[in-house]
């Protein structure tokens, strides 16, 4: 009767342990708890001696401990090959194993020297096996079928911790892929400049990754060659690296094939040209995906460990979608960084320009007079004997009045290679050009730029160059008349007359009569505080040329339009 009792006491005990191992796993996201306690009661209930719980690591191929009790700290530290010792046979066949004498069996690797009995039992997770669960006991013929049924049950439930553990992983993974791409996006569209968005992407990638350290590496126009353009983590060793030969280096591998490429050890990899300098720094393992733009390769995205690990596929793809949006980083950064060079070249166009009409302007108020003084000095007739040394004076002044009247011809010859050079001009792809070149400028203001372009608008017979250069300054001119920002609509329109309009109108603060009348005059007589004060002169005098008129329509504190006519081809 009693022993009747003692053995349904000890299976309600066991009954009450998988409840309880099973209340812990479904209440705890925490997978050392559940483990830790899976292992625990296993060894309390089947009275043993201590117990373990290993795992099979992918990326070195060994087993090591994850959970243990009644386990020396040097103990926890071992760490098997699979098919070494009891518990690598059990890892590598599936099978489990119970041992009343372990000294019987020439498998078996002593952790503990007083241990007599062992069992243990394969953990599969998904119908592979990924580890085993030990107990120990330091009597023999310690462990029943029972025990071992218990256990195989237990190694159950830690299948469950270790899967729903993964699926947990996997979701915080991706959880931490879109805040890290939100990020990114979020620096990305809060700078244009190049590098800051390649430091960003390092910084993200790193950070995602759990790295040691990130790389960014850029091809340069030869496409042979890969440089440094970025990190994060890295020491002044690796950022004063030399380039690498796409065809002789191993990320230029992900360079040429468009492809993921994973190393375990980049220490103890041939193919990798660093090796020193990894030893130096800590690298161990590497992951590198390509950066693709457009179908083209335009460099590498490189992240390293501190320690031996194997990527998951999941990961592979969180670093490649980081990847695809950083290189559309990198082609912004870069185009913008070429729509102000040909913004700055345009202005220096325009200087020019505005050069050759300031020289015309200027030759043309000096010839008047100059023309005078040359009727005036003939009409004089001085005439003086050779002696008197106001013959030599008459001689000079009269030189130099030639002189200054040759230098007045060139200055002209010269302003007339501004004439324009006539073609049939489309309004709309003019304005569209314009649109694109200063749009950063017009946002980093707070203006808006709004276009209204008429559909089928005919063709203008002019000078492209100097009507964008003509509206060119007056979208600057409205730009700063709106300094807390504002709005600028450009509206095209076929008018009946034979004629195309184009209207720029801001919302500024307008202009006073006074100011009206004196927009477009002469630029020697302009009396702007800022600027060259040349802007507007520029602009009436390339509609002059154009045949065109220009009208201002502007009251104080109520904006500006500036209305630009010109005859259609």
């Amino acid at each position: 009767m009693s022993e009747e009792f003692s053995k349904t006491k000890l299976s309600a005990e066991r009954l009450s342990l998988l409840y309880q191992v099973s209340n812990v796993i479904h209440s705890t996201l925490d997978s050392q708890e559940a483990l830790q306690l899976i292992v625990s009661e296993a060894v309390r209930v089947m009275r043993a001696s201590s117990g373990s719980l290993v795992l099979v690591n992918p990326a070195t191929n060994l087993l090591e401990i994850h959970a243990a009790q009644n386990l020396s700290s040097a103990a926890r530290k071992l760490k098997l090959h699979v098919g070494e010792g009891i518990t690598g046979w059990v890892a590598r066949h599936g099978k489990p194993v119970r041992l009343g004498d372990v000294t019987l069996d020439p498998r078996y690797v002593s952790v503990r020297r007083d241990v007599r009995s062992e069992l243990a039992v394969p953990l599969e997770v998904q119908g592979e096996v990924r580890g085993v669960i030990n107990v120990d006991s330091e009597r023999a013929d310690a462990f029943s079928d029972d025990d071992q049924e218990l256990l195989q049950e237990l190694a159950i439930q830690a299948a469950k911790v270790i899967h729903n553990t993964w699926l947990y992983e996997q979701l915080r993974l991706k959880v931490m892929l879109f805040e890290s791409l939100a990020s990114v996006s979020r620096t990305i569209n809060s700078t244009l400049n190049l590098d800051e968005a390649l430091r960003a992407i390092t910084k993200e990638s790193c950070e995602l990754m759990r790295a040691r350290m990130c790389s960014l590496m850029l091809l340069d126009e030869s496409r042979e060659w890969l440089h440094l353009r970025a990190s994060y983590g890295a020491g002044d060793a690796y950022i004063k690296k030399p380039r690498l030969a796409v065809e002789e280096s191993l990320i230029g591998v992900v360079v040429r094939r468009k492809k993921p490429l994973q190393v375990a050890n980049v220490q103890a990899d041939t193919r990798y040209q660093n090796v020193e300098l990894a030893r130096r720094e800590g690298l161990v393992s590497l992951l590198s995906v390509p950066l693709v733009f457009s179908g083209q390769t335009i460099g590498a995205l490189s992240v390293y460990t501190a320690r031996p690990y194997n990527f998951s596929n999941e990961e592979i793809k969180i670093l490649g979608a980081l990847a695809e949006l950083s290189a559309i980083a990198i082609e912004k950064a870069r185009l913008y960084e070429r729509v102000v060079d040909v913004e700055e070249q345009l202005r220096q166009n325009e200087k020019l320009s505005a050069l050759g009409l300031l020289a015309a302007e200027v030759a043309h108020e000096i010839r008047n007079p100059l023309t005078v003084m040359k009727l005036l000095y003939h009409s004089l007739n001085l005439k003086f004997e050779a002696k008197d040394p106001r013959s030599k004076d008459a001689q000079i002044i009269e030189a130099k009045i030639e002189h200054l009247n040759k230098i007045v011809e060139q200055i002209l010859d010269f302003a007339r290679t501004t004439e324009p050079q006539f073609a049939p001009v489309n309004m709309n792809d003019l304005v569209d050009e314009l649109s694109l070149l200063v749009r950063h400028k017009l946002a980093n203001q707070g203006v808006k730029l709004v276009r209204d372009l008429q559909a089928d608008l005919p063709l203008v017979l002019g000078d492209a160059p100097q009507l964008e250069q003509a509206f060119l300054n007056l979208i600057l001119n409205a730009a700063e008349a709106m300094p807390d920002g504002g709005s600028l609509t450009i509206k095209t329109t076929a008018l009946q007359s034979a004629q195309v309009a184009v209207a720029f109108k801001d919302t500024g603060g307008g202009m006073s009569a006074e100011q009206q009348q004196r927009a477009f005059k002469t630029v020697l007589a302009t009396t702007k505080t800022k600027g060259t004060g040349i802007g507007l002169a520029i602009v009436g005098r390339i509609v002059e040329t154009h045949h065109g008129q220009i009208r201002i329509l502007s009251r104080p504190g109520r904006g500006t339009t500036m209305r630009i006519t010109l005859p259609v081809k």
